[in-house]
């Protein structure tokens, strides 16, 4: 085998494990998630990203949660509906809106938060140790760049 199709041999193949991870992990916290705290991950995520911050506009809701504008939307709407955000009229800008989390929405997120991170333990972090982690996420971090939101996720903050 050359160099080269070395090379492709090992980044389909870390690709496709990273495919799989996610593929295994994503469908198990979201079920956890659901069954213990009726929130969906994907309303995890969205709480977790308007935790300890000022209303966002939808469009950096988006960027920072990675979904798209009509997902972002959605979810905003069913999350609304439940109490657990907020979506207030841009008054500089008719076409775009805020969103912030409400008191009830915090309380959900916080009482989901170790439960969250205890099946993140769990299935992931415990599988690799520390210097794995970390050379994971410089990794990966390589990927993203060093400017992405995504590289340094916010814990909840306490009440």
């Amino acid at each position: 085998m050359t160099q080269s199709e070395t090379h492709h041999h090992a980044a389909s193949s870390a690709w496709s494990a990273l495919l799989r991870v996610h593929a295994h992990l994503v469908p198990r916290l979201d079920a956890e998630l659901r069954r213990d705290f009726g929130l969906p991950l994907a309303w995890y995520d969205v709480l977790l990203e308007l935790d300890g911050v000022e209303p966002l506009r939808m469009t950096d809701l988006g960027e920072r949660v990675v979904l798209s504008r009509t997902r972002v939307s959605r979810l905003v709407t069913e999350l609304a509906a439940a109490g657990l955000v907020a979506r207030e009229a841009n008054p500089d800008d008719g076409r775009s809106a805020f969103v912030a989390i409400t008191d009830a929405g915090r309380e959900r997120l916080h009482a989901a938060t170790p439960s969250y991170l205890a099946s993140i333990q769990e299935c992931f972090a415990d599988k690799l140790d520390p210097d794995e982690l970390r050379t994971l996420a410089a990794t990966l971090g390589k990927i993203l760049g060093p400017t992405d939101i995504a590289l340094t996720p916010r814990p909840p903050r306490s009440s």
